[in-house]
């Protein structure tokens, strides 16, 4: 641990309050004195002076603007390839909206010298999170209960007291090793706000990556509530091609497009069947609206 360079990537837009403290439970770490972190901000346009904010009380982070249109993807992508260039020992991802334990890096740190023990330093250590007031799981590395059946489905892991190694992961709070880094490459652009986590996971599986998370919870993070009312099927046909989707009952539709190419990566033969049926219920809940 002792001199580790570290490159913490995060990217935001209107969320200043978040965002500080965010930026403040990681300068707060109790390693920090003993590792090298820089940190790499995407700013996606964000027009309540989250940027000016940032430049005044931790001018060392390093600021990357956008122009509003990178999304999540798009912004952890810019800071990440940035942070990149610079070859890092480890390359940290981290939601704004993520409070790490004073504790959490240095966990991190630890499960990597545990699990790559074997030789293997390609590793990508994905936190687990719960939210602040219920202390319930809400982010972490995922795994599919019925891979033959439902290979699209994933369950988020209950983290335990050692360990576990999982499928894919949540891009909330994520180590990722240099030389993972060096394998896997950069969030893929094909995945506009949600599925590039889950897509960088997977690929890292495919790339002799070790895929974990750690023991416990590292941080805290609110669960984002997607409930909304179904939109009539027009409407929703149109919210399906935008890069968020739609939410239905809790359950995200993402974008048509997007969906489609996660479908054909990892649904296997089956792809078109397993791409198509979550869109149903927008057709469903659309029909249950209908007066009768």
């Amino acid at each position: 641990m002792k001199g580790d360079r570290i490159a913490a990537i995060l990217t935001c837009f209107n969320r200043k309050q978040k965002t500080l403290e965010c930026l403040t439970a990681l300068f707060q770490q109790d390693c920090i004195e003993q590792i090298n972190i820089d940190v790499y901000l995407t700013d996606d346009g964000s027009t309540d002076g989250t940027a000016a904010a940032i430049q005044e009380l931790y001018p060392q982070v390093k600021i990357l603007s956008g122009d509003g249109n990178l999304f999540w993807g798009g912004g952890m992508a810019k800071a990440f390839a940035a942070a990149i260039r610079g070859n890092y020992d480890y390359y940290l991802w981290l939601n704004d909206d993520t409070i790490l334990y004073p504790d959490a890096l240095t966990r991190l740190l630890d499960t990597y010298t545990e699990i790559t023990r074997n030789g293997n330093s390609k590793a990508v250590i994905s936190g687990s999170t719960c939210d602040k007031e219920t202390g319930k799981l809400t982010y972490g590395g995922a795994n599919r209960p019925s891979p033959r059946l439902r290979p699209l489905k994933f369950s988020t892991i209950q983290p335990t007291d050692k360990p576990q190694p999982c499928e894919t992961i949540n891009g909330n709070c994520v180590l990722i090793s240099r030389t993972a880094a060096q394998a896997v490459g950069n969030v893929d652009l094909a995945f506009t706000h949600y599925g590039g986590d889950y897509d960088y996971g997977l690929r890292s599986h495919q790339q002799g990556c070790l895929v974990y998370i750690p023991a416990g919870y590292i941080g805290t993070c609110s669960d984002n509530d997607t409930a909304q009312a179904a939109p009539p099927v027009k409407e929703g046909l149109k919210k399906i091609q935008g890069p968020k989707g739609v939410a239905i009952d809790n359950i995200a539709l993402h974008p048509i497009g997007e969906w489609k190419i996660f479908a054909q990566r990892y649904a296997g033969p089956l792809w078109v069947f397993y791409w198509l049926i979550p869109y149903r219920r927008l057709f469903f809940f659309s029909l249950a609206k209908k007066p009768r």
